[in-house]
């Protein structure tokens, strides 16, 4: 579950460590109450708390713990853990994100291997590697992206592999590094409709990333493509529509489709809670644009059942081309 922070009983010292400081002097946000299809239990089994365990071990960053997913409970107890690499502070400040806000500390070169001892001992099938956006990195991280790869590669050959990656903005061709790299998925979220970025995604630009995701098809047409949206800040269904239009002239296999959760009150605030039969709608109206894959849920995230996702992916991809 989502933890609300309450920002106004924070003292004076806390704030100056502030997790998002750039967000301290926006003024709270009202908190909507979760209705029931939202709420998950706590995290707590046997199995999560050795996956907690692993992960500590390896001296690894989750985006599961840093943006407060509220799926971690079921995911860890699955042994399904997110990998998010080069640390745990990022050089933007988006509304929505819970990840840390600052100055990033240099590249650890070692936690390729540590990434790869831990897909090793949680024995993983597919594994999700993501990352803090590391604008101040002149690749903006591809190589260590690709070092990561070929690391999970050498030690767990039959483990695939899907990258969310950052956008690359400015970079120039550095996306090239990542898709040279072989993953099996490449996934970049285009989190909202192209309206609301100033407010929600100030840092990134919609078409960049869609034409970034576009990148990766004309490379390599093998590598599935994946992206993903959030529900609830207030866009309209026909603009949902379209971003699925866009995503589709870009060619994009996979689509992932979740309701936002504001993390705290200095967040953007909550819209509304868009119910389950709506997300079932956007479903149905997804496949019928032709993506091969799509996952429309209140608790969806771009590695949610990641694993399972994967495989009907390539059943779907099977299926297409017997039937061509």
């Amino acid at each position: 579950m989502v933890t609300v922070v309450d920002t106004k009983s924070q003292n004076t010292k806390t704030q100056k460590a502030a997790r998002h400081p750039e967000k301290q002097k926006n003024p709270d946000t009202p908190v909507l109450r979760k209705p029931s299809w939202i709420r998950v239990k706590a995290p707590g089994s046997p199995v999560y708390k050795e996956t907690h365990q692993i992960m500590r071990d390896n001296n690894l960053v989750t985006v599961c713990e840093e943006a407060a997913c509220p799926n971690i409970g079921e995911c860890w107890s699955k042994r399904h853990a997110t990998m998010m690499i080069m640390g745990d502070t990022c050089t933007r400040a988006c509304a929505f994100c819970n990840v840390r806000t600052g100055l990033p500390d240099a590249l650890d070169r070692n936690e390729p291997a540590r990434v790869a001892d831990a897909v090793a001992k949680l024995k993983l099938k597919h594994v999700v590697i993501t990352s803090v956006d590391r604008d101040d990195l002149e690749d903006g991280g591809a190589r260590h992206f690709a070092d990561v790869i070929a690391a999970i590669k050498d030690k767990s050959p039959e483990t695939t592999i899907e990258v969310l990656t950052p956008d690359f903005l400015r970079k120039g061709n550095v996306h090239e590094i990542v898709i040279d790299a072989k993953p099996d998925v490449f996934n970049h979220n285009l989190e909202t409709v192209p309206r609301l970025y100033p407010s929600i995604r100030p840092g990134a630009r919609y078409y960049h990333s869609l034409r970034l995701l576009e990148k990766v098809k004309e490379k390599d047409p093998s590598q599935f493509t994946k992206s993903g949206l959030m529900v609830g800040l207030g866009e309209s269904k026909e603009e949902v529509m379209q971003v699925m239009d866009d995503m589709r002239s870009a060619d994009i296999d996979f689509l992932t489709i979740g309701q936002y959760l504001q993390p705290t009150r200095k967040h953007a605030a909550i819209d509304r809670f868009v119910t389950p039969d709506e997300f079932e709608a956007l479903q149905k109206i997804a496949y019928s644009k032709g993506f091969l894959m799509v996952s429309a849920t209140p608790l969806t995230r771009s590695s949610y059942h990641a694993d399972e996702d994967f495989e009907r992916l390539r059943q779907a991809r099977a299926e297409q081309q017997r039937s061509k």
